[in-house]
């Protein structure tokens, strides 16, 4: 069980990471603080590598594990792209619940992938309930961006698709691996896409505007993340996908109350609703995985 106890702390640092996020791009670009988020996950990443000295294993690594481990992070890097290109050319309202499907179609590919099948009905049911959550939970704002045809849609079906894809990918890359060590290969995939994002759309220059007290957020973002991604590694590493997914994805518990503490947002009767779904699905998977 203590696979459970590292999902749960990869949803904690997950929810504190959105909360360092979101304090550290007020005028920062996204692109370019993803990017520099990631170069703090890598050290991160290379530093628990060392501590837990499994830095002499890479060699041993096998050809197909690295192969998937690579695979995962280009599965990322394409999901953000895919995710932002959507919100540039649809409406935010109509992109977001269909990027959040990810959640649900990872479910599914585990079940199928790695036969997953134990309690196979309760898994369907809370996988539902989870999808009436996260359908509740997504708040509708209004946006004057309008779709451009249908391709806002290909492309927001495509970033919950990799998204889903990157945990599949990495199910299959961690075997046999240090889960430090696969996380830190993995970053290092995310941390080439993320700069060339950066360096594509000719946003490299922006780094000397930055403001110092973001930077300093965005660092602390960048710790999150990589705690968040040790423990989530690690739990799918030992656990089910189908399990670790769910309750990876409650990081949404810790990001509202802090967002209701630190920026004092509060939920609507509708989203508070969703949350309580979300959080009942998962406790249902858990329970009776």
């Amino acid at each position: 069980m203590l696979w459970i106890i590292a999902a749960v702390f990869s949803a904690v640092f997950a929810g504190l990471t959105s909360i360092f996020a979101k304090c550290g791009i007020k005028k920062t670009d996204s692109d370019l603080a993803t990017a520099l988020r990631t170069i703090v996950v890598l050290i991160f990443s290379w530093i628990m590598v060392f501590v837990v000295s499994s830095q002499n294993t890479i060699t041993g690594i096998g050809t197909t594990s690295l192969i998937f481990l690579v695979l995962s992070g280009i599965a990322t890097g394409a999901s953000w792209i895919c995710y932002f290109k959507a919100l540039s050319m649809g409406d935010i309202n109509k992109v977001v619940p269909i990027d959040k499907s990810s959640t649900i179609l990872t479910v599914l590919l585990a079940i199928i992938c790695f036969g997953e099948t134990s309690n196979l009905w309760v898994k369907l049911i809370a996988t539902v309930i989870l999808a009436v959550g996260i359908f509740l939970m997504v708040e509708k704002k209004k946006t004057e961006q309008k779709a451009e045809g249908k391709s806002w849609m290909i492309y927001a079906i495509l970033a919950a698709v990799f998204a889903a894809l990157t945990s599949i990918l990495a199910k299959v890359g961690i075997t046999g691996v240090e889960s430090n060590l696969g996380t830190a290969i993995r970053t290092a995939v995310v941390l080439v896409l993320s700069w060339g994002i950066v360096f594509a759309r000719g946003k490299h220059h922006k780094i000397k505007e930055i403001d110092k007290k973001e930077l300093g957020f965005i660092g602390l973002s960048g710790i999150a993340t990589g705690a968040s991604w040790l423990c989530y590694y690690y739990a799918i590493q030992e656990g089910d996908v189908s399990v670790v997914v769910p309750i990876d994805k409650l990081s949404i518990v810790v990001t509202v109350l802090f967002s209701f503490v630190v920026f004092k947002e509060k939920l609507s009767k509708k989203a508070f609703i969703g949350l309580l779904l979300m959080v009942a699905g998962t406790l249902l998977m858990a329970f009776f995985k």
